[in-house]
């Protein structure tokens, strides 16, 4: 009689403790408070590529697609998180996703032309800097030397003279008179 009582007291106690953890969740971890409240995917993100954790961070802006939905800011955000970890062409392509959602946010457009910059495509990206930079009225200093920069290159681009190759070739025509070919 005194094992039968031993298992039924065994068997409540059991119980009682499964009915305390009612509220918690069974995919949370250990020493985690349920109740609380969870902060935001983009701030964790955002905290994350300050602490220069991008995939991480992509994570974050996942989730927080997951939970708010997808806007020009989380693309953006995923955008950014993709150009840290420089996967060039999914940024690009992100990013001029949050521009058509909305085609004035300055973040995305200053890192769309960050990633045409770090592509070769300095003139598309003088363009988009300086469309950001009129939407920012100038008040970012990095977009402004963002701005600059891309100048810079594309001045560069056009006034470079092209490196000798050595291909000259000097062939007589007649007498006394002879033509330098090149291969141009």
């Amino acid at each position: 009689m005194r094992g039968k009582t031993t298992i039924l007291l065994l068997l409540c106690l059991g119980l009682a403790a499964c009915q305390d953890a009612g509220n918690v969740s069974r995919n949370t971890p250990y020493g985690v408070d349920a109740s609380g409240t969870a902060v935001d995917g983009l701030t964790v993100g955002h905290r994350l590529m300050a602490a220069n954790e991008p995939e991480l961070a992509l994570k974050a802006y996942l989730r927080a697609a997951g939970e708010t939905g997808i806007d020009a800011e989380v693309l953006s955000s995923i955008g950014s998180a993709n150009l840290a970890l420089g996967r060039l062409g999914q940024a690009e392509s992100i990013l001029r996703r949050a521009l058509e959602m909305d085609p004035t946010f300055v973040p995305a457009m200053n890192n769309l032309g960050v990633v045409l910059m770090e592509r070769g495509k300095t003139s598309e990206a003088k363009v988009v800097f300086q469309q950001a930079f009129a939407l920012d009225s100038g008040q970012t200093d990095s977009i402004r030397e963002n701005l600059k920069l891309a100048i810079a290159r594309t001045d560069a681009a056009v006034y470079d003279i092209p490196e000798e190759t050595g291909e000259f070739r000097l062939v007589r025509r007649e007498k006394g008179r002879y033509v330098l070919l090149t291969q141009l």
